[in-house]
Parts: C-alpha cells; sequence; structure tokens
C-alpha cells in the first residue's frame, strides 16, 4: 500500500531535493528569444542529458530525449494499477534573459538568522522590505551571489520531481499508477511547447511545478502576444535632413512612448493586463520594437493587439513619409476555462495539499508556463508552487523546505490518482 506522508515527515526529500537544486543551477541554460530553433540554446541539452542518466540511474528504464531536447520518462504502474489513468508532471529546463545565468554561485544558508543578506556591489535582501524572506527565519534558504540569476525558475520545480522520483525509487513497496515525466526546453521564450510530441503523451492530467510560494497554486494565467513593430524611414545626410529625413529610430521611440505607462507591468498586479516594450534597436532608415502584451481577459488582450495598430497610423502622422507595421502572434492563453471543464483535476490537487498540512490558495499566474499550452492541447495542468521568489533577478532566492514540500505534493498526488481506479474519469 501507498502510504501517506504525515505533515512533518521528510525521508531524505530535503536532503535529495537541496543537492538536486544546487547540483541543476550550476547549468548555464540561459534560452534566448531571438533563436527560433528548439532548443534556442546549446547548454539546455546538457541538462537534459545529465537528466536522462539521472532518471536511468533511478531505475527508469522508458526514457526519451527527442531531437528538439524534451525529456519524456515513463514510470510503469506497480502490478494491478497498469488501468488507472496516467499522470504528469512537467517542469521546464531554460532560465530567464533577463540577467545573466551563467557560472552561477549558489549561496546556502542552512539557518536563516533573519538578517540583512548582503549580496554584490550594493545589493540587499532586506527582510524589512521582503515578508516572505522574514518568515524563513530559523530555515535554510538558496539566494544568488548577486552576479547571476539563481535559476529557481525552473530548476527549483525539477529538483522537487527527481527528488520525488528518487523517494519512488527508493520505496518500491509503494503502489501507483503510471506516472509520466516532461521536462521542456524554452519555457522562458514564449514559445509554447512548438515541437513537442503530443502524440507520445499518455497523461490525461498534469501538473507543472513552476510555481512560488508555499500554498500557491495556479489555474489561471494570462493571454499572451507578441508583436513585433517595424518601422522604415528615409534617411538622409544630416546636414541636408531639413523636410526630407524620416528617422525609423525616432519613430520607434515615439511609438514605445504611446505604450500606456498606467497599464505596464510595473503600474499593475493582480488581474489587470499591460504592454511591455521588451527591446528596441535600429536606425534612421529602419527599426523595430518588441512589445508583450498579456491579459486575463482574451477580449482585453485583443483589445490591446488592435490598439497597437492605431498607434501605428499615429506614429505614421508624426513621420509623413514614414511606414510602421505590426505583427502580433499569440504565444498562449487563459488555461482556466479548460480547467474549469476538469474540476477534479484541481480537486484533487487541493486535497493533496490539505493532506500534507499545508494551507493552499489559488493565485492567478501574471505569466505563462508549459502547462498553459499543455492544457491547450487537451491535458489539464495547474500549476504548483516550488519556493521560489525574486524570479530573473540578482535577488533572486527559494525556499529549501518549500522546494521539499513540493516534492511530498507531487508524492501525494501520485498517492490519490494511484489510490482511485475513478480518478480522472472524466475524461473521453
Amino acid at each position: 500500500m501507498y502510504r501517506q506522508f504525515t505533515p512533518h515527515e521528510d525521508t531524505g526529500i530535503t536532503s535529495s531535493v537541496l543537492t538536486r537544486f544546487l547540483r541543476y543551477v550550476r547549468y548555464w541554460t540561459t534560452s534566448n528569444r531571438h533563436e527560433e530553433a528548439t532548443p534556442s540554446t546549446p547548454g539546455q541539452w546538457e541538462l537534459a542529458k545529465t537528466l536522462v542518466q539521472e532518471l536511468k540511474s533511478l531505475g527508469i528504464t522508458d526514457v526519451v530525449l527527442t531531437d528538439y531536447c524534451y525529456v519524456i520518462a515513463r514510470i510503469p504502474a506497480t502490478p494491478g494499477k497498469e488501468a488507472y489513468k496516467t499522470l504528469a508532471f512537467m517542469a521546464h529546463l531554460d532560465t530567464a534573459d533577463d540577467v545573466s545565468g551563467k557560472d552561477v554561485q549558489p549561496c546556502l544558508v542552512e539557518v536563516y538568522d533573519g538578517a540583512k543578506i548582503r549580496l554584490a556591489g550594493d545589493l540587499v535582501l532586506d527582510p524589512a522590505q521582503d515578508a516572505d524572506l522574514a518568515g524563513q527565519k530559523g530555515k535554510a534558504i538558496i539566494h544568488t551571489d548577486g552576479t547571476t540569476l539563481l535559476g529557481a525558475d525552473d530548476k527549483a520545480g525539477i529538483a522537487a520531481i527527481m527528488a520525488a522520483v528518487e523517494y519512488l525509487h527508493s520505496h518500491p513497496e509503494q503502489e501507483h499508477g503510471p506516472v509520466e515525466l516532461i521536462f521542456t526546453p524554452d519555457e522562458e521564450t514564449g514559445k509554447g511547447l512548438p515541437e513537442f510530441p503530443l502524440s507520445s503523451i499518455n497523461a490525461c492530467a498534469c501538473y507543472t511545478l513552476d510555481g512560488g510560494s508555499l500554498g500557491e497554486l495556479e489555474v489561471e494565467c494570462f493571454n499572451a502576444y507578441r508583436a513585433e513593430i517595424r518601422c522604415i524611414g528615409q534617411p538622409m545626410h544630416l546636414g541636408y535632413a531639413r523636410g526630407v529625413l524620416v528617422n525609423a529610430a525616432l519613430m520607434a521611440a515615439s511609438f514605445a512612448v504611446m505604450l500606456p505607462r498606467t497599464e505596464s507591468p510595473e503600474a499593475t498586479d493582480g488581474y489587470y493586463g499591460y504592454y511591455s516594450a521588451m527591446e528596441i534597436q535600429g536606425n534612421p532608415e529602419q527599426a523595430s520594437l518588441e512589445v508583450y502584451i498579456r491579459d486575463f481577459d482574451r477580449a482585453g488582450a485583443e483589445r490591446r493587439v488592435a490598439a497597437l495598430d492605431h498607434f501605428a497610423r499615429a506614429v505614421e502622422a508624426q513621420f509623413p513619409g514614414g511606414k510602421v507595421t505590426v505583427h502580433a502572434q499569440a504565444q498562449y492563453y487563459n488555461m482556466k476555462e479548460k480547467i474549469d471543464a476538469r474540476p477534479e483535476v484541481l480537486e484533487i490537487l487541493k486535497q493533496a495539499v490539505s493532506n500534507l498540512g499545508l494551507p493552499y490558495r489559488l493565485k492567478p499566474i501574471r505569466g505563462g508556463t508549459d502547462g498553459s499550452r499543455l492544457t491547450e492541447l487537451g491535458i489539464p495542468s495547474p500549476n504548483i508552487f516550488t519556493g521560489g521568489r525574486n524570479w530573473h533577478s540578482l535577488r533572486e532566492w527559494v525556499s529549501v523546505s518549500e522546494m521539499a514540500a513540493a516534492a511530498k505534493v507531487v508524492l501525494e498526488l501520485i498517492r490519490l490518482w494511484g489510490a482511485n481506479p475513478q480518478a480522472g474519469n472524466s475524461v473521453v
């Protein structure tokens, strides 16, 4: 029989998740949103190959590394559970390019004393400014040295899944249904699983481990669009430019300042959507601007996409003779509607967290995960906390105990899905 964890039980999970996380973050897996290939960077292959070897060392023989760097592993059901529904867990290999992810030097604080933590330069982790950090007093945390990000997004998720797999390997007496593990490249680029081999997945539900603080469960996310704005000017020698020069670089800058500042990432939270200028480059002849649009409401996102065309016409009016084009493409959609259609997937997750004596709260993702796209493809994929904070920044840190709690949630989900042959039976 599969034994349920007691709320404070550990059985080596904390040690496993800690060791694995400290190892995984040293892989340089920063993705490149300007690269169309999958994976977008070679470092992701190195971590993927490492995971393949580790999974095989844990007794999993059915492990595949695809031509596009997706790791897919299958843990067969224990005898008598073969007909149960397949459950999957997913995390991503890459880290964001907002700040450097090369040569990460994780700093382990085994017992945090509640004081300020000095990082490189003038950077400080200050518990007076960070209530979550203050709440870690007496516990173990891992933080950056202040020169790179940490990579908890999403190597904390990988570590939690792998620690759970290690536990299963060490406890073969635990009965369970079939389980699939998925590690994906390039989540941070917003590509949305472009080369994912969906037909090879048997899961009726998947849980991503790519969330934040303890107890956060996420079943809704942004509708996301990426827009490329191209400005074409009319260059001319600056000495003879009067009445002739149309400066594309200035056109792109003018477009950028038209984006409403009250609808920007730094001015919004909760369910408010935004425009975000991500990159601008060019010269007087031609320039480009990359803009992200995010909104929980599909109509709201489409309204913002339409507004970009109005901004383009306004820029053309300011710069007679110039031309502005807008090309917008959807990246992923809000997963809430499809998860709502499969309520048992969330209910089992709530039960798993509650069984461990943990509080939970539903929180919208101000972003997206590979689970967003997988949900759109027909496999509902709620998101589970991993303990990371200050993602994509030089001040990133993660709670060791919360990573371990995430691993325990994985194990409890496996127990619950494997204890009830009716779990997931609303799947057609």
